[in-house]
């Protein structure tokens, strides 16, 4: 059995083992593909892996012998999955693997506005602390998060994770979500209350017709402009333009963002020097634990499908 890897080298750079997976057949593994090699590089494979490179039915047509292909990672939106139900292809994704790792994330960008850790540090080791006039310097307003109202835009899995951690934080948790669940620690009130509400907005919800660009410049003039934007979801979501100048014109204090609709990141993006905003280049999910799971239910997804059980299937 041929099995290809289109792009290994995001989830394994080296650091990890792809030999829960080679087991399964010949494995060949590429670090990166581009689009113009899609075709080429699947056309003798009966077992696929992606994680961003994107398999549309262009490619698929000439893959006669292709039967499943494993997402190596959450979000599904790189398959063509009319293409795959064309062709009576298996495609299985994989949830949860980064729950923990991308709430983390999330208070780390949160943590990082509240007091600006990394530029502290730096200018402590310039000598500016030796220096001082005083025994304390800081540079920006510190925040205490303590009964602050942190609001979670999606309870699925990473939501309801990053809410609890807030929780931790002794912040007041609430939410909105098409789908209200029991386990969520917060109080579920409306998508405008959400917004008026929120001292913290965090974004956990998927990319739909319905979520991209809900944060625009209406819904962020729903908002205090002393609150703080958290987003690592999904860059689409955000109208970066619109973010950009919200921040600028002090509408809204900050924002920290792990994802960008385009990446990498184009030099072009408003963002990039808009105020009180720090990017993060989409590593919420990077830890070396997270993606070791990640190859691990891969290979689990792979074993199900091979018993004709597929679990976690997408298309």
């Amino acid at each position: 059995m041929q099995i290809v890897i289109l792009d290994g080298y995001a989830a394994n750079p080296g650091d990890l083992s792809w030999d829960a997976i080679r087991r399964f057949g010949t494995l060949s593994v590429y670090d990166r593909t581009p689009p113009e090699q899609v075709a080429q590089r699947i056309r003798g494979a009966d077992i696929v892996f992606t994680n961003k490179t994107k398999i549309i039915e262009q490619h698929l047509s000439t893959a006669k012998n292709l039967r499943f292909i494993g997402v190596l990672g959450t979000g599904y939106d790189v398959i063509d999955l009319r293409g795959t139900a064309k062709y009576d292809i298996v495609v299985s994704n994989v949830p949860g693997y980064a729950t923990d790792a991308v709430a983390q994330l999330t208070m780390a960008l949160l943590l990082e506005i509240c007091h600006h850790v990394g530029h502290h540090s730096r200018e402590v080791q310039r000598g500016r602390w030796t220096h001082a006039a005083d025994y304390s310097f800081w540079d920006f307003p510190l925040i205490e998060l303590s009964g602050q109202c942190f609001g979670v835009l999606g309870t699925g899995s990473i939501g309801q994770r990053a809410a609890e951690l807030a929780k931790a934080f002794g912040m007041k948790v609430i939410g909105h979500s098409p789908h209200e669940r029991e386990t969520f620690c917060g109080q579920y009130v409306s998508f405008a209350e959400l917004l008026a509400q929120s001292d913290v907005l965090s974004l956990h919800c998927p990319q739909t017709p319905e979520t991209t660009n809900c944060i625009n410049a209406e819904t962020i003039g729903q908002m205090k402009p002393t609150a703080i934007l958290i987003n690592t979801s999904r860059g689409a979501l955000i109208n970066a333009q619109d973010l950009a100048d919200a921040l600028n014109e002090d509408r809204l204090y900050a924002a920290g963002v792990d994802v960008v609709e385009r990446e990498p990141i184009a030099r072009s993006n408003p963002l990039l020097t808009a105020k009180n905003c720090i990017i993060t280049p989409h590593i919420a999910w990077a830890p070396l634990a997270a993606r070791r799971r990640l190859i691990e239910m891969a290979a689990l997804n792979l074993e199900a499908f091979l018993d004709g059980k597929p679990i976690h299937r997408v298309g």
